[in-house]
């Protein structure tokens, strides 16, 4: 089967989220499988480094049509990789520029032209490199090419077969534009109504995706029903009723080429299930790294690795903060993200010497130390449609804590001391005093050495990589094509 995979990320090219590891490890997957599999991706700034000596374009020139004006892109041929093959999408005015999506969490007012140009680049590319059998698009700012497909190209008899599945990793991000959009991407007025695009007297890129594409998938299972309510659902959940028979709820893999304790390179030792030596070194690295180095053996480590967004569950950790310093504990934070709790842990460190330590900045061979090195990873989203970082901690033996929700809830099994089984810690209601109860269980637990080096066993048992996954997503693209055809 031939897939295109067009996104707005992709690792190691441009990430500022799990969307860019879905995007890396899972084509690469599908190519296993014997898949013909291509990623179109825009060519940011942050892509240009990856790209060595000159330019090869696959195509020049394309001619993106807008109301009143034309831009032109190229698609540069970014070679093949395990089999993948790749192409950027190349705008420099839309897409040559620092961040992804607009500077410090703030949109970039053209937003909408940048990602309108570049769903309408990957099908005209497409068109000459190869038409797929189906477009698997990620998000809203692909979310537009089944609706390019159902509409401006309808009548195209080279894509009239060709079926789209649309991947919904957060529905709270949906790329929500003026009306006036429409015109300026050139579709259709007919299509700005409540039943299509047209969401609170917007164009809802998200929506659109769900109401044109064949099929839907999600991220977990638990997220494809909550999408569903009005608590998670974001004011989408009624349109995605009326499509819960097309909907999927497929759990992110993780790729253990790259986060695996025995072979991390990022790690001061490495060590397995069966000899937990390097646990020890990688904690003391990772204390020396935030300036901890006095904390004591029997104290431990608790990991915050996590966009500083509310939907992490911050605003429950500052609420907990001053209880949490009166427990034997050690707390280092690294993420970067809203000004408010930014500000909350650039204070909270110097407020409590040698227990807290903050970095705000992103940094991926910091984030592995604090994975190999912790003893507990504290993830208590509000909502959380996948998460990948509580897989992680499982495989490098750092305990979670999570919030039961979404992929947290899919992924971890709460800890049963009399059947010596679970993976972590688990709190039902979104309450700072259940986060903190669920703390207190873990630190219990924590005391007792033969206990805790089980419970680390069990979850670095558990085997979340990409195998199933695709396997399942082959499924959804044949239905999908069948469908189509």
């Amino acid at each position: 089967m031939r897939i295109v995979f067009a996104a707005s990320e992709c690792a190691p090219f441009a990430k500022s989220g799990g969307l860019a590891d879905v995007v890396g490890a899972l084509p690469r997957e599908l190519a296993q499988l014997g898949h013909e599999v291509t990623v179109y991706l825009p060519l940011y700034a942050a892509v240009r480094q990856h790209i060595e000596g000159e330019w090869t374009y696959a195509v020049r020139s394309l001619t993106i049509p807008f109301r009143g004006y034309n831009r032109f892109a190229g698609i540069v041929d970014g070679g093949t990789a395990a089999g993948v093959k790749y192409y950027f999408v190349e705008c420099p005015e839309l897409f040559d520029r620092q961040e992804l999506y607009g500077p410090r969490g703030n949109d970039y007012p053209d937003n909408a032209e940048r990602f309108g140009l570049f769903c309408r680049a990957v099908i005209e590319a497409a068109k000459q490199l190869g038409v797929p059998h189906v477009f698997h698009v990620h998000d809203w700012q692909t979310a537009l090419i089944p609706v390019y497909l159902r509409t401006v190209y309808a009548g195209d008899p080279v894509l009239r077969g060709v079926a789209s599945v649309l991947t919904i990793h957060n529905a709270g991000y949906q790329g929500r534009f003026p009306p006036a959009t429409i015109e300026q991407l050139l579709f259709p007025w007919e299509i700005f109504t409540m039943e299509k695009v047209e969401h609170y007297n917007s164009f809802n890129f998200l929506k659109g995706g769900i109401v044109y594409s064949d099929l839907l998938t999600t991220v977990s299972r638990r997220y494809a029903i909550e999408i569903q309510t009005p608590e998670y659902g974001e004011r989408l959940e009624g349109v995605l009723r009326q499509r819960a028979a097309d909907l999927r709820g497929i759990l992110n893999g993780v790729d253990y080429a790259e986060w695996d304790p025995a072979a991390d390179v990022n790690l001061a030792a490495h060590y397995t299930s069966a000899d937990l030596a390097g646990k020890r070194v990688c904690r003391g690295d990772l204390l020396h790294a935030f300036g901890l180095e006095h904390v004591a053996e029997t104290t431990p480590v608790i990991g915050i690795l996590s966009r500083f967004v509310s939907q992490k569950g911050l605003d429950l950790v500052t609420q907990i903060a001053g209880e949490l310093m009166r427990r034997d504990v050690a707390v280092v934070a690294l993420g970067t993200g809203e000004p408010v709790y930014e500000q909350f842990f650039r204070d909270w460190a110097p407020e409590n010497p040698g227990k807290v330590a903050a970095q705000i900045h992103q940094d991926e061979a910091l984030a592995h130390k604090i994975e190999g090195g912790a003893d507990l990873l504290l993830m208590p989203s509000r909502y959380e449609p996948s998460g990948l970082n509580q897989i992680y901690s499982i495989k490098y033996g750092t305990v979670p804590v999570v919030h039961a929700t979404g992929g947290l809830d899919d992924t971890i099994e709460e800890w049963d001391a009399e059947q010596g089984t679970g993976t972590g810690f688990k709190f039902g209601r979104y309450d700072s005093g259940d986060l903190l109860a669920a703390i207190d269980r873990a630190l219990a637990v924590f005391q007792d050495r033969e206990t805790w080096q089980r419970l680390m066993r069990n979850g670095m048992a558990r085997d979340f990589g990409w195998e199933r996954p695709a396997r399942e997503y082959e499924e959804v693209y044949a239905e999908a094509v069948r469908r189509r055809a």
